[in-house]
């Protein structure tokens, strides 16, 4: 089932190169779960698009099995290169294997790390008082334990 059902995934992914698979699980009940998103978000026609590709392509006469396709949610971590690409310019919560926490705007991704940059107060290099400093950080995916895009509301 697995096989066939990744065949149709792969299919319907191919048909739209903007969608992206995140997460796909197949539980022993035959309860088929996706997780898609987009370069651009995902609609709910994309939704729709993905999961009747499957649907449509196996015989619930042989196999009997529940679908469910939705796009990842604006609070979900991102895990996905083209997700990071996808949020340039937005601001992210990032949490490193260091134990460091940082909030930061996504000023560039690529396919190995990211740029964050931020406003910091320090104290003045002399004298009494504060300053204003422009901060970036360059990091590894691999040194990421989880990022989340911030959202804001105005």
């Amino acid at each position: 089932m697995r096989e066939k059902v990744t065949e149709l995934l792969n299919r319907a992914l191919d048909n739209n190169k903007s969608l992206f698979l995140i997460d796909f699980t197949i539980t022993e009940g035959n309860q088929i779960h996706i997780i898609i998103d987009g370069d651009h978000g995902v609609t709910v026609n994309d939704c729709i698009a993905v999961s009747r590709e499957i649907e449509h392509n196996i015989d619930r006469e042989e196999i009997d099995f529940s679908l469910e396709v939705a796009s990842a949610g604006v609070s979900e971590s991102l895990i996905n290169t083209r997700q990071y690409i996808k949020n340039l310019g937005r601001s992210l919560a990032v949490k490193t294997k260091t134990g460091e926490s940082i909030e930061g705007n996504l000023v560039k991704a690529d396919s190995k790390e990211i740029v964050l940059q931020w406003k910091a107060r320090e104290p003045k290099p002399i004298g009494k008082g504060k300053v204003t400093v422009q901060k970036e950080l360059v990091l590894d995916y691999k040194d990421i334990v989880e990022a989340k895009v911030m959202v804001t509301f105005n």
